[in-house]
């Protein structure tokens, strides 16, 4: 009897403790937040929480996105823009209701879309109006250096991002080209390649620039050490070779960096396309003098341009062979300005496969390009002109806001520093996905329908799901918690 007994009140409180974790789990909501086309639906909360059910198993006719917290990846660091020239001068222009509009817009985390990382140009680039650099010709010893230029605009524009950031915004920066004077082409323009003999020197300009830009109240977290090193432009540009870039890091940028106290920034390699990054990255990771200096890989999306897919397969080489090391988006726009298209769609749907297919092959951190341009795509002093997420109508002083502001967001709202990728799939190839985990245990997925049709499914965790739906070409949020 006594075994009876004991039998019977182990079995209750066996129910009882299994009741607590089932009552647990059912008691997760889900909060959704949904940007979609044809409706006025702008990252915009759903009245009604999602409700997890008992879900076993699903059949292959329901829908579902899977999330599994217990397998964990990369962590998250950070989404942010670009702070150039162009997007400061453009900025100036703005009336201040406008200027502080457009800075809660992007930097505020409850009001915004909470950036924390930007980007900024060491002298001019493409989207500056006009070329420059920071010293007088022939002067290797760099006794004329001063950022005089930057006083007038964009040093003011990134002081107020970074106040607007709430005191602290992780700032990297990137150089075009070296002076003129340093290349063998005589020339900011048109690739050309660094002079051996201003190797030094040019490594001691970046040194020069971020102690200045920090003796003025702008902390700079890292650099990239050239911008599209495999680009030959009409504007500002410069060539290394992957053994070019490897040994001007092990030689001279890297240990001038620690000599100069700045041996704690990161610096990233590459700073170009997908499509040659494996071969840059091993190339420069493989020499282990070269390695010990570099953070990370920087890579943009402009491998397109010869009309083929994004080549999110070298991420993931490049992330499962060299694990010690990060990739960074650092830039992409779509390019070709037109006034009449910054509503057109097809703009936020390309961030967005972009984002989830880069988080979902390793990448650590992500920057757009220019953060504010004007209602031509520029300034550009080579008429290169693009989009932003976020235009000026210089003539009106009002803001113009493309989807791919809100497509942005849908991650940087939500995704906080240290938040952890987890595993995320779906059982429909229309919806793509991807899923954190924040460092207060809330859960983040991100689900993208680029097709023209309503799908039903439902978010499915553990042996629960909640059901929802992804309206036709939107994206949406789930925040579970």
């Amino acid at each position: 009897m006594k075994k009876l007994l004991v039998g019977f009140l182990m079995a209750i409180t066996c129910g009882i403790l299994w009741a607590q974790v089932t009552k647990t789990a059912d008691s997760k909501t889900v909060t959704v937040y949904t940007t979609a086309d044809k409706s006025t639906l702008r990252l915009t909360e759903n009245n009604t929480k999602l409700v997890f059910k008992e879900f076993r198993q699903p059949l292959e006719t329901e829908p579902c996105v899977f999330v599994d917290d217990t397998r964990t990846f990369q962590s998250y660091l950070g989404i942010g823009g670009a702070l150039t020239d162009a997007s400061a001068e453009t900025f100036a222009k703005l009336p201040q209701a406008e200027q502080q509009e457009l800075l809660t817009a992007y930097f505020d985390p409850s009001k915004g879309i909470g950036y924390t990382l930007a980007r900024t140009n060491i002298h001019s680039c493409d989207f500056s109006s006009d070329s420059y650099t920071y010293v007088k010709d022939n002067d290797a010893a760099l006794k004329s250096f001063n950022v005089a230029h930057d006083e007038r605009f964009r040093i003011p524009f990134i002081k107020r991002a970074i106040a607007a950031a709430g005191g602290k915004l992780r700032l990297f920066v990137s150089p075009w080209s070296p002076p003129s004077w340093m290349k063998d082409n005589n020339s900011l323009f048109q690739g050309g390649k660094l002079l051996p003999a201003f190797s030094q020197s040019w490594a001691n300009y970046y040194v020069k620039f971020i102690k200045t830009y920090e003796s003025i109240g702008i902390p700079v977290w890292g650099l990239s050490v050239q911008n599209e090193p495999m680009a030959k432009q009409r504007w500002e540009s410069c060539i290394y070779s992957a053994e070019d870039e490897r040994d001007f890091i092990k030689n001279y940028l890297g240990p001038t960096l620690q000599k100069s106290g700045l041996g704690e920034k990161k610096l990233i390699a590459w700073d170009h396309n997908r499509d040659l990054l494996y071969q840059r990255a091993s190339t420069i990771l493989n020499d282990a003098e070269a390695a010990k200096y570099v953070w990370g890989i920087g890579f943009h999306w402009y491998e397109t341009w010869t009309g083929g897919p994004m080549q999110f397969a070298n991420l993931k080489l490049v992330s499962e062979a060299f694990p010690g090391k990060h990739l960074i988006f650092t830039e992409g726009c779509q390019e070709k300005f037109n006034l009449d298209s910054v509503y057109n769609w097809s703009l936020g749907e390309k961030y967005g496969y972009s984002m989830i297919n880069d988080f979902n092959n390793g990448t650590v951190a992500w920057t757009d390009w220019n953060v504010l341009l004007d209602e031509h795509g520029g300034p550009n002093h080579v008429g290169n002109f693009c989009f932003a997420p976020v235009h000026a109508d210089t003539r009106t002083g009002k803001l113009i806001f493309t989807n791919a502001y809100y497509y942005i967001g849908h991650f940087s709202k939500f995704l906080k520093a240290g938040a952890k990728r987890i595993a995320a799939s779906s059982s429909r190839a229309a919806l793509q996905t991807t899923a954190f985990a924040n460092p207060d245990g809330s859960l983040v997925v991100v689900v993208m329908n680029t097709t023209d049709k309503k799908m039903p499914y439902s978010l499915w965790i553990k042996g629960k799901g909640a059901a929802t739906e992804s309206l036709p070409h939107s994206i949406m949020t789930l925040v579970v918690k």
